[in-house]
């Protein structure tokens, strides 16, 4: 039976931690078929995150805790991902944006052995998306973006819903350079130039409003990325495989 890492990247997320946990913990009880684990991956806290997530550990056996000093959370992940012993390492965003009903699906692409990688879209049909204006032209335009510089056919790149078999992620980890934001968009393009195969899945993703993320400087430190990306990497253009599991076009 394959086993599976569920990484939660958080940096001061006192106030969100101890609600998302025991969600979390709950649902994999009553859904997830394959040998768990939750880890929570502090990255360079200065509050009672620390705190709280040893009480996490304390109160699910299930649940442990690593720590990186440098803030990032393409860096945590990279970290905990790499440490993992899983058949199939995931993450997820600690607001618990992505409808967890979708877990399920993006792990079984994964497990069936179709598929290097799994990835929840925002923006392909089928997804429900409840989030700001602003925030859907920043996410279409960057997709446009990437696509055009990069030459590669992605619906959605920076949703914080992920899988990947831990040889893909032994293979191309060590060549992502991110730590931050930028990291899943590394990810996905060095994995698609490379010929690993991408399931996009359609998801049910709910804005956060009291989301911490700086949407200007993050995207301008996103299209730095995309030019080094694109200086860089190979640009033939590579398609992902449709939802659907068929060939692409």
């Amino acid at each position: 039976m394959n086993t599976v890492s569920v990484v939660i990247p958080v940096y001061n997320e006192e106030r969100r931690l101890p609600g998302c946990i025991p969600k979390l913990v709950d649902f994999l009880e009553r859904r997830c078929e394959w040998a768990w684990e939750v880890v929570i991956a502090d990255n360079g806290s200065t509050d009672r995150t620390s705190s709280i997530a040893e009480s996490m550990v304390r109160e699910h056996r299930r649940v442990r805790v690593t720590r990186i000093p440098e803030k990032g959370r393409g860096g945590a992940v990279k970290t905990a991902w790499l440490a993992s012993a899983s058949d199939i390492l995931s993450y997820m965003d600690v607001d618990l944006s992505t409808d967890l009903e979708a877990f399920p699906e993006l792990i079984e692409a994964i497990a069936c052995g179709a598929y290097d990688l799994a990835i929840g879209s925002r923006l392909l049909d089928g997804s429900r998306t409840e989030r700001s204006w602003r925030r859907e032209v920043i996410s279409r335009a960057y997709v446009g973006l990437l696509r055009h510089l990069c030459r590669v056919e992605i619906s959605d790149a920076q949703c914080g819903f992920k899988a990947i078999s831990r040889p893909a992620a032994r293979a191309l980890l060590p060549l992502v350079q991110d730590s931050g934001w930028f990291f899943d968009t590394e990810l996905l393009v060095l994995a698609m130039r490379r010929g690993y195969r991408v399931r996009e899945l359609p998801v049910h993703w709910t804005e956060n409003r009291d989301s911490r993320v700086k949407l200007l400087r993050t995207a301008w430190e996103d299209l730095r990325g995309l030019w080094r990306l694109r200086q860089t990497v190979p640009t033939a253009r590579c398609p992902a495989l449709p939802p659907e599991g068929g060939k692409p076009e």
